[in-house]
């Protein structure tokens, strides 16, 4: 269980996700949740803290003191995101960020697309350094990489439990559906509304799907990667039906993703023609091994790893 939960992952890996991830939490505070922005217009007495909040605890939230987590958050999110001091910019990005979301949920209504990204922030900043293209496997970031995904998983197995806990068999066969395209639903949602029944059996679709999630850590790599495909198209089925965009939980379940293949700033310089020999020379060294490896392991047989390396003193793959 324990070398699972530490399985080794490329540092280039490491650095992608911390980079997708802070640079979500900058989105998030200026596209996704600025109305948090607005909540200090609302009376104080109205302000009801979750319970991290009244066990910490933290104080009503002030003009003054929003506007110092969101400056402060902005700036410190996009500086972490170049992967500069992991350490002191992730505690402190995860600390200022975990204060945005008690503020934005303490008022009647609470997200549960938030719970991978919280994870996320809370575990990069033990991955230590790692830079974009390095080959060498960590331990520590296998970790933070699979406890988010645990995360993830959790955030549809439990979303499936409380629908079955709260709403019984009846959310299966009722209006569930019905009601958030009224609500909120697209053409497209009312073209699939007239299907007799259809509605009844994506209730049921999505219940099986949230309580077969799990399966996703039995499967072999290549059908990992096809199931978290699946688990993509699910959402973007979703936003294009009853706007339900899901992007923090979108953000964190990149944690699945070889990150360490997509180098934009190598490709853009590819087609400019301007690839520096830092850049080749990265790519030499993820295509083939040093001479002095290949010396070592000069006539022994190599086995296919696909998308795993071996760690000094361990077997290779999971």
């Amino acid at each position: 269980m324990s070398r699972w939960l530490t399985e080794a992952v490329p540092r280039g890996r490491i650095a992608a996700f911390r980079t997708v991830i802070y640079l979500f939490v900058a989105a998030d505070l200026v596209f996704f949740t600025p109305w948090v922005r607005t909540r200090v217009s609302v009376p104080g007495e109205l302000y009801q803290p979750l319970l991290v909040g009244r066990l910490l605890p933290l104080p009503t939230p002030t003009p003054a003191l929003v506007a110092v987590i969101f400056w402060s958050l902005l700036l410190l999110a996009l500086l972490a995101a170049t992967g500069r001091a992991p350490r002191l910019l992730g505690w402190a990005v995860c600390a200022l960020y975990l204060e945005w979301m008690i503020i934005a949920m303490s008022y009647g209504k609470v997200d549960h697309d938030r719970i991978g990204l919280l994870v996320a922030l809370a575990v990069l900043p033990t991955a230590g350094r790692a830079r974009h293209g390095d080959t060498t496997r960590t331990e520590a970031g296998g970790w933070a990489l699979r406890v988010t995904q645990l995360a993830v998983i959790c955030t549809y197995f439990l979303a499936a439990f409380a629908k079955l806990r709260f709403g019984g068999l009846d959310w299966l066969t009722g209006s569930v559906l019905a009601r958030a395209i009224i609500r909120r639903g697209t053409d497209l949602a009312d073209l699939i509304a007239q299907v007799p029944h259809l509605l009844i059996v994506a209730q049921f679709g999505i219940v099986a799907f949230e309580l077969l999630s799990p399966v996703v850590f039995l499967l072999p790599a290549r059908w990992r990667i096809a199931m978290v495909g699946f688990f993509y198209s699910f959402h973007v089925v979703t936003i294009a039906t009853i706007t339900i965009s899901f992007a923090p939980h979108l953000a964190a379940m990149t944690s699945f993703l070889p990150l360490e293949r997509v180098r934009p700033v190598v490709w853009a310089r590819r087609l400019a023609g301007r690839d520096t020999p830092e850049s080749a020379s990265a790519d030499v060294d993820t295509a083939s091994p040093p001479p002095d490896q290949d010396r070592v392991s000069a006539g022994t047989d190599r086995t296919p790893l696909g998308d795993q390396a071996p760690v000094v003193g361990r077997p290779a793959g999971p």
